[in-house]
């Protein structure tokens, strides 16, 4: 039996307020990786380019509302 195969058995074992707990725990978790990484790869300059872009848009008041970026 392979870890997460374990770790699945034993979360059908918690109770619905551990497992809630426990989805707490893993989004935070997530959001934890996902900032690191971010901070990765703007450290080793992958966002340069998209930054550069825009404040570029910025500085030539090329910009939308959110709202008209998600209605097209």
């Amino acid at each position: 039996m392979s870890n997460l195969q374990e770790i699945e058995t034993k979360i059908k074992q918690l109770s619905n307020h551990e497992i809630h707990q426990l989805a707490t725990w893993l989004n935070n978790y997530i959001d934890d990786l996902w900032d690191e990484q971010m901070e990765v790869d703007l450290a080793e300059g992958k966002l340069a380019q998209i930054i550069a872009k825009a404040e570029t848009d910025i500085l030539h008041n090329n910009i939308q509302e959110i709202d008209e970026i998600l209605a097209n």
